[in-house]
């Protein structure tokens, strides 16, 4: 079921006002009982772009408008994220995945492309892995595949440092309600250029991230990650799954969790997957340089 709900700038009963992108309409769609908040633009064939964190749709802002005009953008914010229900329970990937797929179902979507970014780049490729007939290319930003090597990726767990307090349980939600200085740390650290994100849209991702409600969520997905995801990639879990949707990863080499040594090629479990770096640019490269990433995804929506 889906119901459209107020414009951007409009107060929700009970939640913020919406910042506003032109062109952006809004929606709750309900899925698994849970409503989840979709941001649309422009018309065509369907996109859908799942955010990492600390972001909601917002972090799209820059690639909404170029992108509109060749497609149906659906920005989907993850359960305990932005204007979506935040549920005591359902913070792990496959819960993600199921979330994603039912909203398309709800929209009328049988299949899109995909650009995401981070945690939303994770559950992209699962979603891709497990449903693969749904997803016709796809866009990871920011984020290692199912199968990287173990080799190259140990040496970088330091990085994750931050995570810790994160998965923590009461923890995590203390950290992001009670130390906002902390998420303004990790998305000013996330940028090698400092100045290329709007200070306002800084504040409004702390703002949302200090929310009670998102703050707990925050905390269960860091946790499930932990306890379910990392584990999986440390036993070969996915070593038996294989990508089909032609693939690009594109991320910065001046990303702090992510450097471009980790960013291996899965050998013979991908079809078509390519991994692209770009000079200059750190964790958030929507927001760094939009228009590679405007440039990249229009290149691969256009391959077979």
């Amino acid at each position: 079921m889906t119901s459209d709900v107020s414009a951007a700038g409009t107060a929700w009963p009970g939640l913020p006002d919406m910042p506003e992108v032109p062109g952006v309409r809004h929606r709750l769609v309900e899925a698994g009982g849970v409503r989840l908040h979709v941001a649309e633009a422009g018309a065509g064939e369907p996109v859908v772009l799942l955010h990492g964190f600390p972001q909601h749709w917002y972090g799209w802002r820059r690639i909404i408008p170029p992108l509109a005009a060749h497609h149906r953008l659906i920005c989907l914010d993850l359960r305990g994220f932005g204007w979506s229900d935040a549920p005591a329970r359902g913070y792990d990937t496959a819960t993600r995945v199921a979330d994603v797929l039912a909203v398309m179902d709800a929209l009328g979507v049988p299949r899109a492309r995909l650009i995401a970014h981070e945690f939303g780049a994770w559950t992209g490729f699962m979603a891709c892995l497990t449903a693969p007939g749904r997803f016709s290319h796809f866009l990871a930003l920011n984020i290692v595949h199912p199968w990287p090597l173990h080799r190259r990726m140990l040496p970088q767990a330091w990085r994750y440092w931050y995570t810790t307090p994160l998965e923590l349980p009461f923890c995590g939600r203390t950290v992001l309600r009670r130390l906002p200085a902390f998420t303004r740390y990790l998305l000013r650290k996330g940028l090698a250029d400092r100045d290329a994100r709007e200070p306002a849209a800084t504040e409004e991702f702390v703002r949302s991230s200090a929310e009670p409600d998102r703050a707990r969520a925050a905390e269960a997905m860091f946790r499930q990650y932990a306890v379910r995801d990392i584990p999986g990639l440390v036993r070969g879990t996915y070593r038996g799954l294989h990508l089909s949707t032609p693939t690009v990863i594109l991320s910065g080499d001046r990303d702090f969790a992510l450097p471009p040594s980790v960013l291996t090629h899965p050998g013979g479990r991908a079809d078509d997957l390519r991994i692209e770096v770009v000079p200059d640019c750190g964790h958030f490269v929507h927001e760094e340089r939009p228009d590679v990433v405007v440039r990249t995804a229009l290149e691969l929506f256009a391959r077979g």
